[in-house]
């Protein structure tokens, strides 16, 4: 793979294709811009980007026994999405990171890791399935310094290992430098940008990205902008549309 990290123009997805829609966002347990906790809003928001596969951040109160700030019915009307429950008290997410999936997407697999740093941090692997495809995605929120994020991305390779499945990670990196912050996970995967993400009035800092392996070909990838993504929290959500490569068949018992 050559390594990248680009700002995708728009590409026609390939004859006979059904593209794949996967937002990342950081909703900041549901407090807006206007120091309002709305979870309603933080819905619109996910109901206007249509997504097959949703990874947040930060959809938990910080406190224990932390619970979601999003109801799971409200989230089953609004988006017709369901999150996936872990099983572990009543939080909706792994330290913070949530995962919502639409009916036609499938939960094969679930691994959660902890991560190393000053703070908790953590990350879901999931592995998923559409029809006869097969991916992996990975949701993240990596710690606010440097040093940190690098101890959490070597940890998080070690996690993956070298399984060859077609791998998404998704989340609030928390980093501006690609090649400082993040040349580690260039190696492997193609970063990609759908521009500035934070602050979500005035987005300067393109601190939530994606990046892909083999056997995923972005599309398109777009910092999502309206009225309620402007306000629902202090980042936007980014949102990539993707293509798969040709099926990817999984032996019996795989996990990521």
């Amino acid at each position: 793979m050559t390594p990248a990290s680009a700002r995708p123009s728009l590409q026609t997805a390939p004859p006979g294709s059904q593209p794949l829609r996967v937002v990342s966002y950081n909703i900041r347990k549901a407090v807006g811009t206007d120091r309002r906790r709305d979870p309603d809003r933080v819905l619109r928001v996910l109901a206007e980007v249509g997504a097959d596969i949703a990874l947040l951040q930060e959809a938990d109160l910080r406190l224990p026994p932390r619970r979601p700030v999003l109801d799971p019915v409200a989230i089953k009307a609004a988006t017709g999405m369901a999150p996936v429950h872990f099983a572990k008290g009543v939080a909706m997410g792994w330290h913070g990171n949530a995962l919502l999936l639409a009916p036609h997407i499938k939960l094969q697999a679930l691994a959660l890791h902890d991560l190393p740093g000053l703070e908790p941090r953590g990350c879901l692997v999931a592995e998923v399935q559409r029809g006869d495809q097969h991916l992996r995605v990975v949701g993240v929120h990596l710690g606010l310094l440097r040093g940190s994020r690098r101890q959490q991305l070597t940890a998080l390779l070690r996690h993956l290992g070298q399984d060859p499945l077609p791998t998404l990670i998704a989340g609030d990196f928390n980093e501006r430098s690609l090649e400082v912050g993040l040349g580690r996970l260039s190696r492997q995967f193609t970063i990609l940008s759908g521009g500035p993400t934070y602050h979500s009035r005035w987005p300067v800092f393109a601190l939530d990205r994606m990046a892909v392996s083999e056997g995923i070909q972005p599309l398109n990838i777009i910092a999502h902008r309206s009225a309620d993504a402007d306000t629902a929290s202090d980042h936007l959500p980014l949102v990539g549309d993707f293509t798969l490569s040709a099926a990817q068949t999984r032996s019996a018992g795989g996990a990521p």
